[in-house]
């Protein structure tokens, strides 16, 4: 692998195309500098599936006497069990990508901010496959309190895929679900875009997942309910919300995690998330932002 100090004595006074010779050369000499970014964001995103959906699982499935004597938690413990699986996946992969385990944040700063488009793919792609491994990783530790949940061994419905993708309540029209994820992502895009803004008081950059923590927990508590028959049910994050429902499908719930609602999880939460974050992150450009990074202060 070439030394920084070699890649910058090399590259002085020649100008950026021997600097991005010297990159290609740097991945070729060592294979993993080309999957460390996405390694990164599957594992970091894999932790917050990881936790979220398990904390679902024990908190929901233990309130079965025939799973436990007592309940194992309750809403507000699923609260802070999604709003630490997000911040605990966001230190994972905070010192190498800067922690997006989250398609929406990866979108937003290749459009506002200036992470090249040519990484967003790899990203996004080891976001999906750890939200998946993540929620096989449960499935494989909860499958028997499932079965005693369900009634029947190998019997699965959308009462315990709900334990790992989102499904909305039966009341809510299909804009309310589509708003109520918008509504989600616009917040936790807003907090993301400040807390990463250096001239709006940032905190040091460590200190950033602690800050995602008090967002998730604050949208948990105040838009959670209305997108999970039975859990914290909200997604603001497409790939934790597909890549546990393509994972509930190969293991026995079949087509219907997809065809619920024709197609809720496009409509809810896959748009509604990407339309919130990118509306956030507009406005927060538009009124407050003053970087030369985005397109909205070019000249």
């Amino acid at each position: 692998m070439i030394t920084p100090l070699f890649t910058r004595t090399i590259g002085h006074g020649f100008g950026w195309p021997l600097k991005l010779y010297t990159t290609a050369l740097t991945l070729t000499l060592c294979p993993r500098e080309i999957i460390r970014e996405p390694a990164a964001e599957m594992l970091g995103t894999m932790i917050l599936t990881l936790v979220g959906t398990a904390g679902n699982c024990q908190a929901v499935l233990s309130a079965n006497t025939g799973v436990a004597s007592s309940p194992k938690g309750d809403y507000l413990s699923l609260a802070f069990g999604w709003a630490c699986s997000v911040s605990l996946g966001a230190w994972v992969a905070g010192g190498v990508t800067g922690g997006h385990v989250n398609p929406v944040i990866t979108l937003c700063m290749a459009v506002f901010r200036d992470l090249p488009w040519w990484k967003v793919p790899g990203y996004v792609l080891g976001q999906l496959i750890g939200a998946w491994a993540g929620a096989i990783l449960v499935f494989g530790n909860y499958f028997h309190a499932i079965d005693i949940v369900e009634g029947q061994k190998g019997l699965r419905t959308l009462t315990t895929a709900s334990l790992f993708g989102t499904y909305a309540l039966d009341y809510m029209p299909s804009a309310n679900c589509f708003f109520d994820e918008f509504i989600g992502t616009f917040i936790l895009l807003l907090v993301v875009f400040a807390v990463t803004d250096k001239r709006n008081s940032p905190p040091p950059g460590y200190l950033v997942p602690l800050v995602v923590f008090i967002a998730i927990l604050g949208i948990a508590v105040a838009f959670g309910m209305q997108t999970g028959i039975s859990s914290v049910g909200f997604a603001i994050n497409p790939a934790r919300d597909l890549g546990p429902r393509i994972m509930t499908a190969m293991v026995g719930y079949g087509r219907q995690v997809f065809d619920f609602r024709s197609q809720y999880w496009i409509w809810s939460p896959l748009l509604g998330s990407i339309s919130g974050g990118l509306t956030a992150a507009f406005l927060y450009d538009v009124l407050i932002y003053r970087g030369p990074e985005s397109f909205v202060n070019a000249p």
